[in-house]
């Protein structure tokens, strides 16, 4: 897969160094002088034009990796941590890849995708920052499916829903699950069928609702620490 940008190429040059297979630099001087030498078999210079083609228009800041594939994770793995996060039919890579950036600062062990088919793992790892090279990420189609085994292997299961208990008075179990609905209809109709519990953010001035990956993070940190 090709991603670009300056922070997101950073982190992977870094941290993911046998995953690279080849990087294009449209500017001197965007490497640090270690990295640059490290990597300086790999490294082609290209023109901005090029650079604008493969990064398809967007923002690639003057760099641009190729590399391996985005591995997709084992459910099994995720049922034997004690703190996964769903996705209940998002979309949107932006908030996807801010949801899994929070997951990933905050010790959540998974994320799980349901209700879709593919995603642009490029385009996460980008707005991840580059924290999904480093989050187990699992796509699975059924989320009433997916709540029924981790109910079954001992987790209990909480839905963001502005209906549901304030959050600041929730105890939560020691293996939980958080599921974040889509950003235009909420929780489905599925996933609320199975949902053990509800949590809501409580709002301090008249106002509708947080976009999702702004609630995610701090549902999130909260389960993290708020443990029975």
């Amino acid at each position: 897969m090709i991603i670009y940008g300056k922070q997101v190429c950073l982190y992977a040059l870094k941290s993911h160094e046998p995953h690279i297979k080849t990087v294009y630099l449209a500017k001197k001087g965007l490497l640090p002088q270690p990295l640059f030498d490290r990597y300086r078999p790999k490294i082609k210079f290209l023109e901005e034009k090029w650079a604008q083609s493969m990064s398809k228009g967007g923002n690639h800041q003057g760099i641009l990796i190729e590399m391996d594939e985005y591995a997709e994770a084992d459910f099994t793995s995720a049922k034997e941590g004690s703190f996964v996060i769903i996705l209940d039919a998002l979309t949107d890579t932006g908030n996807i890849g801010a949801i899994v950036r929070s997951a990933y600062a905050l010790g959540a062990d998974a994320v799980i995708a349901t209700g879709v088919r593919q995603l642009n793992y490029a385009a996460i790892a980008r707005t991840s920052s580059g924290a999904l090279l480093d989050m187990p990420f699992i796509i699975r189609q059924n989320i009433a499916d997916v709540l029924n085994e981790l109910h079954q292997v001992g987790f209990e299961s909480y839905g963001a829903n502005m209906g549901g208990e304030p959050l600041e008075g929730v105890t939560f179990a020691p293996r939980r699950a958080l599921v974040l609905g889509s950003e235009g209809e909420g929780l489905s109709k599925k996933a609320k069928a199975k949902i053990m519990h509800s949590v809501s953010i409580g709002m301090k001035r008249d106002f509708d609702s947080l976009n999702v990956s702004a609630a995610a993070a701090i549902i999130i940190h909260r389960m993290g620490y708020a443990i029975r």
